[in-house]
């Protein structure tokens, strides 16, 4: 019998990842929904000194990491490593493990969406007209078939995303390092890419080379009254820089599923007309979430019994 400890979750309970992890013979101790700072989530582990951690945002650091005595695994509840200091889980001989396909139609479900809703216009007329605006003649939208489309990522998301578009007839852009020119999509350089692209859409993940991955100078190298999508993470974009485009018309708007800083964005992104903004909640349907619980819950419980995870992040077996 292993000691489990989920650090958060952004549900209404731990009622599917207890079960998975009870029903193999284990104790789950779960920490509050709401995902409390790096400190407490350390004492928290060396108060209770797990086998494995679970992760849904809470931060496990290195120091969360070094303290537990027998430490096999910590499960990212969701895609993301950002917020897990994997290198220091390798070292000490603990798998680093995440559910990276469990969204891909949701996240690139919301991706065409909030395209959708800028060539269309949906957002904004639905405002103007809840507010006492009738003008249909005030309408400045886009035929979508008839847009260059760039997509920043190509992994699974980026490549349903594509798949999505191409049937709207996009002419698409990709630029990522396996990306390569096929009948879908056209592999270019990033300055190329944000040139000639109507719309742009972030699907690569938050690295350090990818932070503020779009900042001010790649701002400026965008194609004039062009439309940024931003659902991978929001640190991946400049606010500032967002906002001086914003404000300057370079932009026509943005769609933001993610922003540097939440769930407490800036204010002046927040309350902008020409951007969509939703709560980091593209990941998110009642069948992705239970099956991302139930997956990552038993991501652990095989770790736990002796066996690599399925989707490991990490190879600490080859450590020297």
């Amino acid at each position: 019998m292993a000691l489990v400890l989920q650090t958060d979750f952004a549900w209404a309970d731990d009622s599917v990842e207890r079960s998975v992890i009870e029903q193999a013979g284990h104790v789950l101790v779960s920490g509050p929904s709401t995902p409390m700072a790096a400190a407490w989530i350390e004492d928290f582990v060396a108060r209770h000194d797990p086998q494995a951690i679970m992760t849904c945002w809470g931060e496990v650091t290195a120091r969360a990491i070094a303290g537990p005595t027998d430490l096999r695994i910590v499960q990212r509840i969701g895609v993301g490593l950002d917020n897990i200091a994997v290198a220091s889980a390798t070292l000490r001989g603990a798998w680093v493990a995440n559910v990276p396909d469990y969204c891909v139609g949701e996240v690139s479900d919301h991706a065409v969406g909030l395209l959708l809703a800028w060539a269309r216009g949906i957002v904004a007329f639905d405002r103007e007209a809840k507010l006492g605006g009738w003008n249909p003649a005030s309408a400045r939208l886009r035929r979508v078939s008839d847009l260059t489309v760039g997509l920043v990522g190509y992994g699974r998301i980026g490549r349903a995303t594509a798949s999505k578009l191409r049937a709207f007839g996009c002419r698409l852009l990709v630029n990522a390092p396996s990306a390569r020119t096929d009948d879908l999509v056209c592999a270019t350089l990033l300055e190329d890419l944000l040139a000639q692209s109507d719309v742009v859409i972030l699907h690569a993940p938050l690295t350090s080379q990818t932070h503020h991955l779009i900042d001010a100078r790649r701002l400026s190298g965008m194609r004039p009254g062009a439309f940024l999508i931003n659902v991978s993470r929001g640190p991946m974009v400049d606010n500032q820089a967002l906002l001086d485009a914003l404000e300057s018309g370079r932009l026509s708007g943005a769609g933001l599923d993610v922003i540097e800083g939440e769930p407490a964005p800036p204010r002046a992104l927040m309350e902008r007309p020409d951007v969509v903004i939703t709560p980091h909640v593209a990941f998110s349907s009642e069948a992705s979430l239970i099956e991302l619980r139930r997956r990552a819950a038993e991501e652990v419980v095989r770790v736990l019994a002796g066996h690599a995870p399925r989707h490991a992040c990490n190879r600490p077996d080859l450590r020297s």
